[in-house]
């Protein structure tokens, strides 16, 4: 099978959260990350998808503007792919694709919720020992960070919060359906 990544574009936007929905369940947005993310414009010049040639639509991967105590970063996620064509590779592909371009766009630290077998390889590490706090119910181990600068995360640590500047206009928030976060 064929795929190439592209950003994503207008008409992958719908069938993104029915992705999301066969590939981590509908409960997921009762997830500590979601808080974060929830009202929030993911960073668009993160935001790619995998097609296979006949353009239908394989994995996704967004990324949101957060920060780490007075300091910006990025959080990965989520990361779907179409639950029958996992294991090919089109999500680390993803990964390694959006990674590249977030130290190309100048991101400096990228957080990560998820298997450290499957993230450690692109060199994230325990999020705990760098002093990070998540705000809400987290497994320890799956929460980790990835310096995208050499030396981004000396001295920062503390509490993971979101990025209120993207906040989405309150028009637009009320459009997508989107309840107040507080």
């Amino acid at each position: 099978m064929t795929h190439q990544f592209m950003p994503e574009r207008p008409v992958d936007g719908p069938l993104i959260d029915p992705l999301l929905d066969r590939t981590f369940g509908h409960d997921r947005h009762g997830k500590t990350v979601y808080r974060l993310r929830e009202g929030i414009r993911p960073v668009t010049a993160l935001s790619f998808v995998a097609v296979h040639e006949d353009d239908s639509l394989l994995a996704s991967i967004r990324y949101w503007p957060i920060r780490i105590a007075d300091h910006p970063a990025i959080l990965l996620g989520p990361l779907a792919v179409e639950p029958a064509q996992q294991g090919r590779g089109i999500g680390k592909g993803l990964v390694y694709h959006s990674l590249t371009e977030a130290r190309k766009q100048g991101h400096s630290a990228c957080v990560v919720v998820g298997d450290p077998a499957y993230y450690e390889p692109f060199g994230f590490q325990s999020a705990v020992s760098y002093g990070l706090i998540l705000p809400g119910p987290v497994d320890p181990p799956r929460f980790q960070v990835l310096e995208l600068k050499p030396g981004a995360l000396d001295g920062v640590q503390g509490l993971i919060g979101r990025e209120e500047s993207a906040a989405l206009p309150g028009e637009e928030r009320a459009a997508a359906g989107v309840r107040q976060v507080s």
